[in-house]
């Protein structure tokens, strides 16, 4: 029989990384709240005994004022549950037990409505504003307090013999690495005392704590199995049970009062030294300018860091290709297979992992650790003034910078919002900001755009200017997700900025060996192997639009020859357009499909460095407005098909899907329109 588990706790104390300790499985952590979006499910054995574990939603209430409170509070209502874990933050531990305190009246009030309890009695508030219900009889001096939305929206009770058992509950105590290190010290022998339930310390991160919390579920279950058979004794006997048996729900207990009792404090400058970052941070000027100067870091340290290695990459992918040749012959395969497989998908594989993993196994780390050191949530403080003038939620910056790796995730991410209005205006904006897979082809066209000016590619100074104009690029699409929001908010989506609590959590110590391992497997070689999965069909589909051909010419050229008008008026050409259309399902292959139609090749084509580059585009009409065009319709285009797939699950609508396709499109049609004829205007004669 398995047994099940709900782990409940306020945001951002270390619910999921837990639930990953138990299960082995990789729910998303991070230092912010609200990543934790919907129950996520997992299973764990102890002593041969199953237990189905659902990390819950972080919560500061059962009141029931966000989606987050709604999903928890219906589950601990209407779910059969063996153990209820409430997780807490050991540097404040005074707020854990307010939830701990409503969770149990939660539960009770489950119980009575069940019919095990017709009496009802009240008892002081305690501080909380929160009404009490009456205790279980079965358990002698245990009154909870029961939250008022719980207390009006129990659902109908079952029948006496349909009602599931009161689950136990549990007390876990995390981060106390951090309350050391703060100098705050908890007397957790006082406090399973005063409770009367288990109360386990536990340091997650580093795997501390949990093997307590495993014995302690063993010996409960065999309490009750020995109970079952009347065999109370016999674990006594043998020594494993146990000094005392622990009660199924708490003790009634002040949570003011008894932090005041089991906390004590030995620093009193730590949270001085907290603020005086934290008024830096979030300040008006200081904390906007402390976010372009990262920006600008992270953007530096990609381009200079991923060159090199993106060579080597590249170099050694297609050296392979002489392999995979003699192979073919070895199988005597049609030569026009061959070509199909290794000139079509294998090569277009090639050029998108060359092109991608160096960028992403620079950037995910980098965007990583600032996630640890709890940096994006003063991030989306500071921007929360702008996007209330936009009508939209301040979190969606941090949708919008866990777009910056995926538009996809970042689409997924759109969950933290509560309001549905600004969910959905989060969603259709989210594509506005260049995802990891356009950064090769921005970082291409600055490159080409100081090659066109004559300056040297090498050089800390120029790579300087790179991260320069490339943080200017990213502002501007910043900018333009603002004007969109609040274009949608007064358009289709009209309605006022909601409320929300944004907390902002403890600056902790990254852990670097994690961050890697989280970074690299979970998200650079995730977003990789999405990205492969969709260009190796697409590069088959590339192979034959150049190779077959219809009155001499190839559909490649057919096709850019329709779009070569349009493209005109946007300062690009036909083929630009066209490969952009062939990239839907990755934006990494838009450039080499560009230079397969320019050389007529029939294959994608590799080049040695960016002055080549340059100068073959150079021989088709580009100059530095066709470089600048370029830029900005990588920057406002249609979203890839994984991210157009994700917004379709996400809304459930194929109406706000293609919305969020004709956002980006249309903006980044109007913009280089714009742009070119800017551009004709100031230079009529040389167009650069």
């Amino acid at each position: 029989m398995t047994r099940r588990i709900a782990l409940v706790g306020n945001p951002n104390v270390g619910k999921s990384t837990i639930f990953n300790a138990l299960t082995g499985l990789h729910q998303k952590t991070a230092n912010w709240a609200g990543v934790t979006v919907s129950g996520a499910q997992g299973t764990f054995f102890v002593d041969g005994i199953s237990f189905s574990v659902t990390d819950l939603p972080g919560i500061y209430s059962l009141r029931v004022r966000s989606a987050e409170e709604a999903v928890t509070r219906d589950f601990l209502l209407r779910e059969p549950c063996d153990y209820v874990l409430v997780i807490c933050d050991a540097t404040c531990l005074e707020r854990g037990l307010y939830l701990l305190k409503q969770v149990a009246a939660l539960l009770t009030g489950r119980m009575i409505r069940a019919g095990q309890e017709d009496t009802a009695f009240q008892t002081e508030q305690e501080g909380a504003d929160i009404p009490l219900a009456p205790a279980e009889p079965a358990v002698q001096d245990v009154p909870l307090t029961l939250a008022e939305s719980a207390a009006q929206d129990i659902p109908p009770a079952p029948t006496e013999s349909a009602a599931p058992p009161v689950p136990r509950l549990l007390l876990c105590v995390n981060l106390c690495d951090e309350a050391e290190r703060k100098g705050i010290r908890i007397d957790f022998s006082a406090l399973e005392h005063s409770l009367g339930i288990p109360v386990v310390p536990a340091k997650a991160r580093e795997h501390q704590g949990l093997n307590r919390l495993l014995q302690i579920l063993s010996c409960l279950e065999q309490t009750d199995a020995d109970k079952g058979d009347g065999s109370t004794n016999s674990r006594r006997e043998n020594g494993s049970e146990p000094e005392k048996e622990f009660l199924r729900l708490p003790r009634p207990f002040s949570p003011e009062a008894l932090a005041h009792q089991t906390v004590q404090y030995t620093k009193n400058n730590y949270r001085k030294q907290e603020e005086i970052l934290d008024r830096f941070l979030t300040g008006p000027v200081t904390g906007n300018l402390t976010i372009l100067l990262l920006l600008m870091a992270v953007f530096w340290l990609t381009i200079t860091g991923a060159n090199y290695p993106s060579a080597i990459l590249h170099d050694w992918l297609f050296s392979l290709e002489d392999v995979l040749w003699q192979a073919a012959d070895a199988l005597s395969a049609p030569p026009w297979l061959a070509d199909a497989l290794i000139l079509g998908v294998y090569r277009v594989t090639a050029w998108i992992v060359s092109v991608m993993l160096p960028p992403m196994a620079i950037f995910f780390p980098l965007f990583t650790l600032l996630e640890d050191l709890g940096y994006l949530p003063r991030a989306a403080f500071c921007m929360d003034s702008a996007f209330q003038k936009c009508r939209a939620c301040g979190k969606q910056c941090l949708t919008m910078a866990m777009g910056l790796g995926c538009n996809a995730a970042g689409v997924t991410g759109c969950r933290i919002i509560d309001s549905p209005r600004e969910r959905l205006i989060a969603i259709l904006t989210n594509s506005l900001v260049p995802c990891n897979g356009r950064f090769p082809l921005l970082i291409t066209m600055i490159t080409l755009f100081m090659a066109g000016q004559a300056k040297s590619a090498a050089g800390w100074k120029n790579t300087i200017l790179s991260a320069l104009l490339l943080t200017a690029l990213i502002l501007l699409s910043f900018g333009i997700s603002l004007g969109a929001s609040w274009l949608l908010s007064h358009t289709l989506l009209r309605g006022f900025p909601s409320f929300f609590t944004l907390e902002l959590p403890p600056y902790r110590k990254p852990q670097i060996g994690r961050i890697l391992i989280r970074s690299i497997l979970d998200r650079t070689l995730f977003v990789l192997g999405r990205a492969i999965t969709a260009a190796a069909p697409a590069g088959l589909l590339i192979w034959l639009l150049a190779n077959l051909t219809l009155g001499g010419d190839s559909l490649l050229s057919i096709l850019s020859g329709v779009l070569d008008p349009l493209g005109k008026l946007m300062g690009l050409d036909g083929v630009i357009l066209m490969a952009f259309l062939l990239g839907f399902p990755a934006n990494e292959i838009v450039l080499p499909i560009i230079l397969m139609a320019y050389l007529q090749t029939g294959s994608l084509t590799s080049l040695e460095d960016s002055t080549s580059l340059y100068e073959i585009l150079s021989a088709h009409g580009w100059t530095i407005k066709t470089i600048a065009c370029m830029a900005v319709f990588t920057l406002f285009h249609w979203p890839c098909a994984t991210t157009c797939m994700t917004i379709k699950k996400e809304t459930g609508s194929l109406k706000w899907t293609l919305v969020s396709i004709l956002l980006p499109a249309v903006t980044g049609f109007i913009l280089c329109i714009l742009l070119s004829g800017c551009w004709e205007l100031l230079f009529p004669v040389s167009g650069n």
